[in-house]
Formats: structure tokens, C-alpha cells, sequence
């Protein structure tokens, strides 16, 4: 693993460039505490996930959109109102307008723990710029309440996080391999997670209590082969003209060659297994955070492949937290699951829903469904949910294909569909959880929906996300 920087590193110098411009004092109790003080005592946390749609076609764009300051954040969105922006101008300004706007989401609602998926790193987590600037130029400074587009500003308190991992990802690694069969070996197709350099769709976790950086297990380079009952894709889809086989290869051959299997990674992007450490009234209590973003079940042409490594990805978490994990090593060699008397959470932008979509249903289901899961907090009443996900069919927010589903309260992105998951062990009280997704009548649409943004008619991802954050509330 490589650690993005040390917390103590990280909050001393946004120490320094922050100031005081918070009323939240998080940041510095946690990362600079006093000996003398005995540590605040946590009675609850609101842990989430939350895809920020970031996938910026490089890092460098996304670490110059972090680092504009509140001044030139604003005038470039006085410019946007006055309608006097050239277009390198807009492109940037509809830019902040997103972070503003995912910004303002976070404060919101206010997640003590956030995993932050689609956060563009270096591809080895080793600079942090972009994470300190979403830091100190965002998350620090108040944003509206009713949406950075709007005229009318009703501000938020800002939120700070003193506890940061930025996390490495097979996401644009070129693999040295053709895995597509075109000829060439060429990103993106040819990394061993689909990404157009190394580092997009990566992802990081913030948090206001700290971090256990000496137990966090990575399962970046676990390979595919290595899981009981997986094997090389075939080719299955033999007579479709739009999808023709690659010359070389016939129906039912295996689709990556021996020597591309034995080294497949089984995560597109990274596993990880970061504990956190609560002060509660009865000590330190330890959550393992098991996060990790799956490759969608989508865009296979001549096989499964996708299909199938997603359900790779996800039963990967049911054998982790089963006992039945015995096959599993980490990155520095360790092997198997998770204590069977750890809590633990499983969260992240999983690419399945339970109940539709692309994907083996039964493999979501199977892990929802697991004997150490909370299951009031995954199908019960304390599921997350929002008011906002029924009404996104109507107003054209959310693909239409969809639209017969009956449970539209729990879906969590604009495919219309429950992408996005928070998955407690059994052992933890969870008395609370949501989806942001406010009604069109509620405060806060305009930053879901603003017809003004973007070059999809105002479509979510341009004004903040595709997908929404989602959380959980737990009494400890």
C-alpha cells in the first residue's frame, strides 16, 4: 500500500494554509490533541459513500480545479451568471460548480467517515494536491445550501476531515498485455481496470477519527484465478455481427491468453480494509471499513467478462466477512477474511442492484442476505432511502428503462437504479440512514438537476453526480 501522506502531516498543513475559517472543530482535535485532555467520547457516527463523479479525463485538470481559490472560484461564477464566460472559461467554471455543489453535499449531511469514490489520484496515491485542495478550497469554506447555481445563498458550516488515505488502483495500469485483441497494447482497453490513465476512477477514504494505517489491507494485486470457482472468460456471444470475434480467436476460446490470466488482478480498481478507531464510553472501538468499487456489468462484447469480474468483485466481501476467505492473501502477503468478531462495513458504488440490472443478482443478494450483516440496514426499515429517487422517472433524471421498478425510494443513481450500498455487520445499532436526494420541491434539488449546466440538458453528473450519497447513522 502506499500511504498518501501521514494524518498528522496532512492536517499540520492545512492547519497552516486554513486558518481559522471553520466552526467545526474536528480537524485539529483529532490531529493535534492534547495530552493533557482525555479524548471526546462518541456516541454516534454517520458513516458514507458517496461516487463523486470526478473522472476527469487526467490528474492535472483535476488538481487545477482543487487548487483555484474561493476568489477565483467566485469569479469565475460571477462570469457564468453574467454569461460572459469564453469557452475554456465555462468548461472550468461548470467545473466548480460541480465540486461546489458535491461539496455542499457533504456538508449537508455531514458524514463523520466518507468514502469517496471517482477521486482521480496519481494511480500510486502518492499526491495528495487534489485531496488537499478539495480540503481546504471546498469542504472548508461554506457553500449554499440551495446549490452553487442558485442566486439566493444560504450558507453551510463547513466539515473537515483530519484523517486522510488516498488508496493505488489498477484503473489505467497498463497491463503489458492485448486484452482486447485489437492488435496493440494501448490504454485504455488494455489496462487491467478500464481507465484512460493511470489513477482515474480511483478512490479515497476522509474521516474525522483516525485511520489504523498499520492494520489497512489492500487486495490490489489478488489475482482472479486465485478465487475458488473462477475461470478464464469465454468467448459466448458467437453470432452477433456488431460484436465480431477477434481474428485469431473462435467461439468458446478463452479470452485472455495463459499468460494475461495467471497475472489478472480480480479488483478493477482496489480492495481495502481500513479500520477506524472511535472513542466510545467503553474504549476505543474499532470498524473496519471494507471498501472497494466494482467494474459495472456492463459494456461486454464477445463475453461475460465484465459480468463476471463484478461478480467476482462483490462475492470477494461475502467470503471476506464468512469465514470461508481462507484463499484470500493481501498485498504484503497476509492471508484470509476478517475476524469473525470484528465490525465491520461494507460500502461503496458496487455496480449491482439486488433486484435489476445487468449484473448476477444473487451475488448482491447472497451478501446482503449474509448472516453478519445488519439486515434492517440493507432490505429492512433502516435501508437507505430518499424521496427524491421515486419522482426521477417523471422529471427525466433518471433513464426510463427503469421506471417500472417498485422500489424507486431505494435507487441511488440516474441509471435508476441501487448502485450504491452501506453494509453494516449484524453487531452494530444502525438507528438511521438516507439517500440525498431531494423532491423538486425540496431545498437542495438544484444541486441534482440545473438545465443552466453542463452538456447533458443539466444531467446530474455535470451539476454535481450521477450518483448519490448515501449513509448510515450507528449508536456506539
Amino acid at each position: 500500500m502506499k500511504v498518501l501522506q501521514t494524518a498528522t502531516a496532512f492536517a499540520v498543513s492545512a492547519l497552516l494554509l486554513m486558518g481559522c475559517n471553520s466552526n467545526n472543530d474536528d480537524f485539529s482535535q483529532h490531529t493535534q490533541p492534547d495530552a493533557n485532555k482525555s479524548p471526546e467520547v462518541i456516541n454516534d457516527i454517520r458513516i458514507g459513500a458517496y461516487n463523486l463523479s470526478f473522472d476527469r479525463n487526467n490528474f492535472t485538470d483535476l488538481i487545477a480545479e482543487m487548487s483555484l481559490t474561493v476568489a477565483q472560484q467566485d469569479a469565475l461564477i460571477k462570469k457564468w451568471f453574467d454569461k460572459s464566460l469564453i469557452d475554456k472559461e465555462k468548461t472550468l467554471a461548470e467545473k466548480v460548480i460541480q465540486i461546489r455543489n458535491v461539496a455542499a453535499i457533504i456538508q449537508t449531511k455531514r458524514p463523520a467517515v466518507l468514502l469517496m469514490s471517482e477521486f482521480n489520484n496519481d494511480g500510486i496515491a502518492e499526491n495528495a494536491q487534489a485531496l488537499q485542495g478539495f480540503q481546504l478550497n471546498y469542504l472548508s469554506v461554506p457553500q449554499n445550501t440551495l446549490g452553487s447555481t442558485s442566486e439566493t445563498v444560504k450558507t453551510l458550516e463547513p466539515i473537515e476531515f483530519g484523517y486522510v488515505e488516498n488508496f493505488a488502483t489498477n484503473t489505467g495500469l497498463l497491463s503489458g498485455y492485448d486484452l482486447n485483441h485489437d492488435g496493440k497494447i494501448a490504454l485504455p482497453a488494455d489496462a487491467w481496470g478500464f481507465g484512460v490513465y493511470h489513477g482515474q476512477y480511483a478512490f479515497s477514504l476522509v474521516s474525522q477519527f483516525p485511520i489504523d494505517t498499520d492494520k489497512i489491507r489492500t487486495f490490489q494485486h489478488f489475482k482472479w484465478k486465485d478465487m475458488p470457482g473462477e475461470t478464464n472468460p469465454v468467448i459466448s456471444n458467437c453470432q452477433d455481427k456488431k460484436y465480431p470475434i477477434p481474428a485469431g480467436k473462435a467461439c468458446g476460446d478463452n479470452w485472455y491468453s495463459d499468460a494475461a490470466w495467471a497475472e489478472k488482478p480480480m479488483s478493477s480498481k482496489n480492495h481495502v480494509d481500513a479500520p477506524i478507531i472511535v472513542p466510545t464510553a467503553n474504549g476505543d472501538k474499532v470498524i473496519h471499513l471494507l471498501m472497494s468499487h466494482p467494474t459495472p456489468p456492463v459494456f461486454d462484447t464477445v463475453t461475460e467478462n465484465n459480468k463476471l469480474l463484478n461478480r467476482a468483485e462483490i462475492k470477494f466481501w461475502h467470503d471476506y466477512i464468512s469465514g470461508t476467505g481462507s484463499y484470500i492473501y493481501d498485498d504484503e502477503g497476509k492471508k484470509g477474511g476478517i475476524n469473525n468478531q470484528a465490525s465491520f462495513v461494507i460500502l461503496g458504488d458496487l455496480n449491482a442492484d439486488p433486484l435489476s440490472g445487468d449484473g448476477y443478482l444473487d451475488t448482491i443478494k447472497d451478501l446482503m442476505n449474509n448472516h453478519r450483516v445488519n439486515q434492517d440496514a440493507t432490505h429492512g426499515n433502516k435501508a437507505p432511502r430518499s424521496l427524491g429517487g421515486p419522482e426521477c422517472f417523471s422529471n427525466n433524471e433518471c433513464r426510463k428503462d427503469n421506471r417500472d421498478l417498485n422500489y424507486s425510494a431505494y435507487i441511488t443513481s440516474t441509471s435508476g437504479l441501487r448502485l450504491d450500498h452501506i453494509i453494516p455487520s449484524s453487531d452494530l445499532n444502525v438507528t438511521g440512514s438516507g439517500v440525498f436526494w431531494p423532491t423538486t420541491s425540496e431545498q437542495g434539488h438544484l444541486m441534482m438537476k440545473d438545465p443552466r449546466v453542463g452538456k447533458w440538458g443539466g444531467g446530474s453528473k455535470s451539476v454535481s453526480s450521477d450518483h448519490r450519497l448515501v449513509w448510515i447513522d450507528v449508536k456506539l
